[in-house]
């Protein structure tokens, strides 16, 4: 892996250096401060490397913020990783990356994840392959237009640099990868997704990675300050822990992430930071026609072009 590894530390350094940007604008916008657990997998295990975990939970503004960084090599890639890969089953590998989920206290602030990685391997020809993957995307429990509107705008400047079509097969694989299958429904109002990406070349598929985790902050940060001091009742709060349930749902039974980092025996604390602290499930749950709760799922929780 000469060219894999020798990007390594370069990659290494932006994906530390996000973590810690991130962190510190939503502790200072919270007022409340991360935890932060370094952990190195033990010898003897068949997953080696090590992270960092910082997680804010009980926040004024954020029930629960964790964001991870890791560095892993394994023996063999697992089998979410091959889906699309099937000559690099088995193959040893190497990953690192930066994954975040915040869940906002206030049912009127969304919910985001974010996650840039870069994933390297050799397979059983003797090549290297190196490839990147990651996106964000918005999940709100009330929408509003706006919000959505600059959410798209932004990932869409994120990506004009490297190709105009870009963005639009970034956001239909979005659409297409946040949905939950079993429930014929959007996680949410979606955003970018990308996986196995190596088209551009390393150097410049690692510039589209660094454009799109720079632009999370720029995405995300003008929403929560609009909505944050919006009121709310116990009717939107029992409404946001209803529909957290889906994000455990789609967490656990859908995402490749989750599934890479259980198959391959990554550290599950860390793997399950994106979990909300508190969700809830109730028994055919229709929302009133008209209501707000009725809109999330007849005009955002749809397919569209926000931009």
């Amino acid at each position: 892996m000469e060219d894999s590894k020798a990007q390594a530390p370069e990659v290494r350094a932006y994906l530390t250096g996000l973590q810690a940007r991130i962190t510190d604008a939503i502790a200072a916008m919270d007022g409340g401060s991360f935890r932060r657990d370094d952990w190195e997998k033990p010898p003897g295990e068949p997953l080696q490397g090590q992270g960092t975990t910082l997680i804010l939970e009980d926040g004024a503004l954020f029930e629960r913020a964790g964001c991870g960084f890791s560095h892993v090599r394994g023996p063999r890639l697992p089998p979410s990783a091959t889906q699309h890969r099937p000559e690099l089953a088995g193959a040893p590998f190497e990953a690192m990356g930066v994954s975040l989920v915040f869940h906002p206290r206030s049912p009127m602030v969304p919910t985001v994840h974010m996650n840039v990685r870069m994933l390297a391997a050799r397979g059983s020809d003797g090549r290297d392959v190196c490839w990147f993957g990651g996106g964000m995307d918005l999940t709100p429990y009330y929408g509003f237009d706006e919000d959505a509107v600059h959410f798209h705008r932004s990932c869409q400047a994120a990506l004009a640099p490297f190709g105009a079509e870009l963005h639009p097969r970034f956001k239909t694989w979005c659409d297409e990868y946040f949905f939950l299958k079993h429930r014929n429904e959007q996680r949410g109002v979606g955003g970018i997704f990308f996986d196995d990406f190596s088209e551009l070349g390393p150097q410049q598929s690692f510039a589209m990675l660094r454009s799109v985790g720079d632009a999370f902050l720029g995405a995300y940060l003008p929403i929560v300050e609009r909505r944050r001091a919006l009121p709310y009742g116990e009717r939107e709060r029992a409404f946001q822990l209803y529909r957290r349930g889906r994000y455990v749902e789609f967490n656990l039974v859908w995402d490749r992430g989750t599934h890479f980092g259980l198959q391959s025996g990554g550290r599950t604390e860390s793997i399950l930071l994106s979990m909300p602290p508190l969700a809830s499930w109730s028994y055919q749950n229709q929302p009133a026609p008209g209501s707000p709760e009725d809109a999330l799922y007849r005009h955002y929780l749809v397919r569209k072009d926000w931009v």
